[in-house]
């Protein structure tokens, strides 16, 4: 293998890792886990395993949290509720934050890695002048599409790494964008075990209620008075 052919492999090995590792999760049916029939029908065994090994139980599921996220697996929903379930609204929202910030920093590190840099010198001026715009408001524009859904989660973590986005910028807005709808799940699942007596359904569909969905629509109208801001600035010098 030639230097160029092996230094090119070293930085892709890494998504093809990520590739693999996506293709045997579903290829053994994890995402089929990710279901309230599944958390209803071990939800005796979990509980007692989390009030036995309470410390053990969080970091497992912080763990499969952060894994289902780089996984890009169907299902974030579900194992949110699932933590408000377990460990309380507090304790779960502390979890997924932490759980789906490190999940999507390592998709960025991985995408930026092994294809930010030829994608760029490939795409020319344009690609540059798109990259500019966006480093310039990068916290920003990320805090926006993670406070509210525009985008799906895992596409939001591609395209910053393709524009040349700082991870600390990407972390903070990721980290700080999902907080309220984390809370929102995760105390929805903490009230789980009623609904689940009730033989009912918990409502997925509060995300987008205008009790919930108003709110995150002016915090993500406060995230784009910086921008505004220096767009007025640069229009005035």
């Amino acid at each position: 293998m030639t230097p160029s052919g092996s230094a090119w492999l070293r930085r892709l090995w890494p998504l093809l890792a990520l590739a693999a590792a996506v293709a045997l999760a579903f290829a053994l049916g994890l995402d089929r886990y990710l279901r309230l029939e599944v958390l209803q029908q071990n939800r005796a065994l979990l509980l007692d395993f989390v009030a036995q090994r309470p410390v053990v139980a969080a970091l497992s599921y912080l763990a499969i949290y952060t894994a289902a996220v780089a996984l890009s697996l169907p299902g974030a929903v579900i194992l949110t509720l699932a933590g408000g379930f377990l460990f309380g609204t507090a304790v779960a929202s502390v979890l997924v934050v932490v759980g789906a910030t490190l999940g999507a920093c390592l998709v960025f590190l991985i995408a930026r890695t092994a294809l930010g840099d030829a994608l760029r010198a490939k795409a020319g001026p344009w690609l540059s002048r798109m990259e500019d715009g966006f480093a310039r408001n990068a916290f920003s524009y990320l805090l926006v599409l993670r406070l509210v859904p525009l985008f799906p989660f895992w596409l939001v973590n591609l395209v910053p790494a393709f524009l040349g986005v700082p991870l600390g910028s990407f972390a903070a807005a990721t980290l700080l964008g999902i907080i309220p709808g984390s809370v929102v799940y995760a105390s929805v699942g903490a009230g789980l075990g009623a609904v689940f007596d009730a033989g009912g359904t918990p409502d997925l569909g509060l995300i987008l209620q205008p009790r919930v969905l108003l709110p995150l629509l002016g915090l993500a109208l406060l995230a784009l008075v910086p921008v505004a801001y220096r767009r007025w600035k640069g229009g005035r010098n």
